[in-house]
């Protein structure tokens, strides 16, 4: 962003003051036998210890197949946490406000009413890309973060980089660009950019394309300056040692990893081929995430229809803008031929 952006002018006052909370193993380094420091049970069982409280073995990991820096990453209990450290660290209660894209994922507005930080909505445009000048003329002063989820839930399409950049170079705050689906489109991450952008953050999960969605790890990338805020107010021990042996294994697997998102993809497209043909379809909107979005005559009754069958989707017609729409994740092979097999059914009533 250009020279006007000034980190230290959205830091709240109370996180720049504060003092850390220093625990036993932030103060500890080198190699030690006998550990008499945490006040730990000292019989091992494999969970006795306090785990590592800036995850230094699995950020080293993850930036390997990421291409970023570990400096520049924190990571969390899920991607929510994140979000909800951001707001604790950029917004003053009650006085500020953040700006979201709707419809958008859920949890920023959550967040944003457990923070007592106001919200302003800008809808998104008819093929679902930011308005970027609505945007612009919406934040005020006490606007100080913007979310951007790219690809976007529950829409299922990435948002132009372009369009992006623009936001990221004209929005006076920081950009928060979540990029929990990432990994299922043709796209490359921002997080290359994170060197020309000091007001951008990026959001990445191991929940989606890495199928580890029962561990909750999120990650955060972002300048060194941001990553020293956030992780001065972050919990000490925020990610368990369980999550992170879960997620070095997990990440060993980097074939099953391309394969299971290169079948998603396939399964993606060959559903999408199979629902706009489809009667009671009225519209299949593109796709660059592991779901899509579509617009039906009867939104309920398909929802009824197919959890009478044991098949569960989510019907998003009670969000604006989305009347009559549902969502479809992706499954296995069996799980969408189920699928087509039970629409089939449901379409011949048509």
């Amino acid at each position: 962003m250009g020279s006007k952006f000034n980190l230290e002018d959205f830091v709240r006052e109370n996180v720049k003051k504060m003092t850390p909370y220093s625990s036993a193993r932030d103060e500890f380094s080198g190699n030690g036998s006998v550990f008499l420091d945490a006040n730990e049970n000292p019989y091992e069982n494999g969970i006795n210890r306090y785990p590592d409280p800036l995850q230094k073995k699995l950020k080293k990991r993850i930036g390997e197949i990421k291409g970023v820096n570990p400096e520049n990453m924190i990571l969390g209990n899920g991607s929510d946490e994140i979000i909800d450290l951001l707001f604790r660290a950029f917004c003053e209660p009650n006085k500020d406000n953040v700006v979201i894209c709707t419809p958008t994922y859920g949890m920023y507005e959550v967040a944003a009413g457990v923070n007592a930080v106001a919200i302003k909505e800008v809808n998104l445009d008819e093929d679902f890309q930011p308005n970027i000048k609505k945007l612009i003329q919406t934040a005020d002063m006490n606007s100080k973060m913007l979310f951007l989820c790219s690809p976007n839930n529950p829409t299922a399409n990435l948002f132009e980089e372009s369009k992006v950049e623009e936001l990221l170079e004209k929005f006076n705050g920081i950009v928060i660009v979540d990029e929990a689906y990432i990994d299922f489109s043709r796209n490359k991450s921002l997080s290359r950019k994170l060197s020309e952008y000091s007001n951008l953050v990026v959001l990445h999960t191991l929940s989606k394309a890495w199928g580890m969605a029962g561990i909750r790890l999120g990650i955060g990338l972002a300048s060194l300056e941001i990553i020293k805020i956030l992780n001065r107010i972050k919990p000490p021990y925020n990610v368990n040692s369980l999550t992170q042996e879960k997620a070095l294994e997990g990440l060993k697997e980097e074939n099953i990893f391309i394969n299971q998102v290169t079948e998603i993809v396939k399964e993606r497209n060959r559903l999408i081929g199979f629902l706009i043909n489809l009667g009671f379809v009225k519209k299949v909107f593109h796709s660059d995430s592991n779901f899509v979005l579509i617009k039906v005559t009867d939104a309920k009754g398909l929802y009824r229809y197919l959890l009478a069958k044991g098949i569960i989707i989510r019907d998003r017609s009670k969000i604006k803008g989305l009347e009559q729409c549902v969502r479809i994740s992706i499954g296995t092979n069996t799980e969408n031929e189920m699928l087509r097999n039970a629409l089939l059914t449901y379409d011949s009533k048509f």
